[in-house]
Order: structure tokens, then sequence, then C-alpha cells
């Protein structure tokens, strides 16, 4: 199984185009490494692939709610459906992930080859059917969405800690 970028080779009007002035506005951020005993990790891992599905879902009941066209966020669609596809050992085809991303087809293979210039994601051709392309999170694109999705659980692990405590400080009041 190969790895083949699907960037344009050089060449152009010499103008940059949305892609390479995305490229620019890339932050460069480096991950803090979390610290805990394994159970705690453990327990951290699984609620940051809880939050990744829960808010891949979320969008989705949200349409529900309020037009789809008020938001637009492919990219984050993208991440989380490939995120929680490398949790679960499931490769996923391109054409799946655009049409995971909820945008038109072009849409969603502009933003796939901003997050491969961006180091996020890459392609690799399937073996078996030379028609046919996979897509997934690179180590970096990985290491990011881990990062986010832990700062989350962290952030919500502690509120639900607050929250027991509150709730024993006001039964022992009672």
């Amino acid at each position: 199984m190969t790895v083949r970028s699907t960037r344009a080779p050089g060449g152009g009007s010499g103008r940059p185009g949305k892609v390479e002035r995305a490229m620019r506005a890339a932050p460069v951020s480096t991950f803090p490494q979390v610290a805990g005993d394994a159970g705690s990790l453990a327990r951290r891992e699984r609620l940051a692939l809880t939050l990744a599905r829960e808010f891949y879902a979320g969008r989705r009941r949200r349409a529900r709610y309020l037009s789809a066209d008020l938001f637009g966020e492919p990219t984050w669609d993208i991440l989380l459906d490939l995120y929680v596809a490398a949790r679960e050992n499931r490769r996923v085809p391109t054409t799946s992930a655009c049409i995971g991303a909820h945008v038109p087809p072009t849409t969603a293979l502009r933003w796939l080859r901003i997050l491969e210039m961006r180091a996020m994601v890459e392609r690799e051709e399937d073996g078996r059917d030379g028609r046919r392309t996979f897509v997934k999170l690179t180590e970096r694109g990985h290491t990011v969405m881990e990062a986010f999705l832990g700062t989350m659980a962290d952030t919500l692990l502690s509120a639900l800690n607050d929250a027991d405590e509150c709730t024993t400080l006001n039964e022992a009041a009672q």
C-alpha cells in the first residue's frame, strides 16, 4: 500500500490561491505531554473518543433545529470522522470523508488538500482497487486531535469533579 499526495505539481498563475494562502496561515504550535497513571490516561482517551463522536453527532442534530447553511466547518467534520475511524481501526475511503464533511465534494476535496498540505491527513492507495484511495490522519493530525480532545476531556472531568464536590457539600449541609 503506498501513500500518495494529491498536491498539484508546481506551475499555475504565480498568484497564491486559497490553498496557498491557507498554508501561510497555518499555526505552528507544540502540544503538551500529559502525565498521569495508566488508569487516568485510559479514561481520558476513552472520554476523548466519546467527545469526538458526540461533537460530530451533535453537529448533525443541530441541523434539525437550525439551518445547516448557518454553520460550515467541513475540516472539523473531516478531522473528527478520521479521528474516530483511527481509534476504531477503520479505514475511510476519500469519498466517504467527503460525504462525512456534509459539503459538496469539490469543497471537501479542497479542504482535504489543505489538510494534506498542513500534514494533518494523508491518502493511501487501496492496493487492490486502483480507483479507490483512503484518507487518514497523519501522526501530527492524530496528535493535534488527541491534544484538543484531551484538553476538552480534562475540562469536562474537572467540571464533573467540581459538581460531585458541590453535591457532597449540599448533602452534608442538609
